[in-house]
């Protein structure tokens, strides 16, 4: 099957990429990293006149979709141009509201997301281990979003509620000790500092009926991987939202969201570096020539182009899949995601192979794409967990 954007989705593409291109998008992710988000918060405004956030967010609650392949499409330039902010996680959380209000717990819903597709609301949705059933029962949870969850004006925060504690963490310098964390039912957030509420999922693997609570706030906020993103834990207790299993059902939909969006993210962050290593490589001379002659790089660039090419369909395949509410959706979206994240790290490689000693400065703009690929492969499902899902596309067609 051939996946292939029309005509006006193509266009609306094209729209974001000029509109970013003209945004000096990287001075405003080293703003962010600094905690000043007020170049982001622009982005965010421009990217919200666009139609963006409207687009997971059904009409009732003041959007136009869901439309997979158009937040797709948007997931792809965010990523190409590395727009700062909770962006996968804002999404995620449309779907969690808007799958809550499905059954009835309607009120988080209407309050929140004619704010998000207005561009007013920034939120964030921090999963750690999903619970596991049916023929998987029993084995170690798959470890999902944890410490990559972006600053917002809400920090969403999904548990399954178990009670395996986390590794010791070291401390950071220049931050203090680092709080105890990463247990499952109190992972990270990122950029809590900057959020005006934090809401909370609590509670299901114990025999406690899960809860949508809003946190009080958060703990020491401490840096992460990706330079735009800093760490902190939500604070506990709060007060109840919603309760009951629709809230673990809602947060399931919002995993699923999440592993797309990012995907399609990553797709864009490695044609970013891609094109930024094919222009090094030809204005970069040695030996008399631009090593871009050379046959060596050639076909490491051809590679990476390669592997970014092989995960578009993928991607596009996820999306017709959300749309359609198919029984493979969970497992089309993990195959997407695993090709993107690793196509996305491959061009992260070969970008500072070619680039050489100038690719591991700070200072150098590639350092921004570097990070984010780095993180978006383990946020919303590692590599490992989302080979384990796409396998399971065969049980999850014919076997329900």
């Amino acid at each position: 099957m051939r996946f292939a954007l029309d005509a006006e989705q193509t266009a609306f593409g094209r729209s974001l990429d000029r509109m970013f291109a003209a945004a000096d998008t990287p001075s405003a992710v080293r703003a962010w990293a600094r905690g000043e988000h007020g170049p982001g918060r622009a982005l965010w405004r421009r990217a919200a006149d666009a139609g963006v956030f409207a687009l997971a967010a059904p009409g009732g609650l003041g959007g136009v979709g869901p439309l997979p392949v158009e937040v797709g499409v948007a997931f792809v330039e965010f990523g190409r141009h590395c727009v700062p902010g909770p962006l996968v996680e804002t999404v995620a959380v449309t779907a969690l509201l808007s799958r809550l209000a499905e059954t009835g717990e309607a009120a988080p819903a209407k309050e929140w997301v004619p704010r998000v597709c207005a561009g007013r609301a920034r939120l964030t949705l921090a999963a750690p281990a999903r619970a596991e059933h049916g023929p998987r029962a029993g084995r170690a949870a798959a470890p999902t979003g944890g410490p990559y969850a972006p600053a917002a004006d809400a920090v969403f925060v999904a548990t399954a509620g178990a009670e395996d504690a986390a590794p010791e963490p070291r401390p950071t310098p220049g931050h203090g000790p680092v709080p105890r964390s990463v247990d499952p039912a109190r992972p990270y957030a990122l950029d809590a500092d900057a959020a005006d509420a934090v809401f909370v999922v609590t509670g299901g693997e114990d025999g406690a009926a899960p809860e949508l609570r809003l946190a009080p706030g958060h703990g020491p906020v401490l840096p992460s991987v990706d330079p735009a993103r800093r760490l902190a834990v939500p604070a506990a207790g709060g007060e109840r939202l919603a309760a009951g299993p629709a809230v673990r059902d809602a947060a399931s939909c919002a995993r699923l969201w999440a592993a797309y969006a990012t995907a399609a993210q990553a797709l864009g962050v490695g044609h970013a570096l891609l094109d930024r290593t094919v222009a090094h490589a030809r204005r970069r001379v040695q030996f008399g020539t631009v090593i871009g002659s050379f046959q060596a790089v050639k076909h490491r660039l051809a590679d990476a182009l390669i592997g970014l090419e092989f995960a578009r369909p993928l991607l596009y395949g996820a999306a017709v899949a959300l749309a359609a509410g198919s029984p493979g959706a969970r497992a089309e979206v993990a195959a997407a995601k695993a090709a993107a994240c690793d196509a996305a790290y491959a061009a992260a490689r070969t970008a500072l192979q070619v680039h050489g000693a100038i690719g591991y400065t700070s200072a150098y703009e590639l350092s921004l794409w570097l990070g984010k690929a780095r993180a978006l492969r383990q946020a919303w499902g590692s590599p490992a967990d989302c080979r384990r899902d796409a396998l399971e596309l065969p049980h999850e067609l014919f076997h329900q």
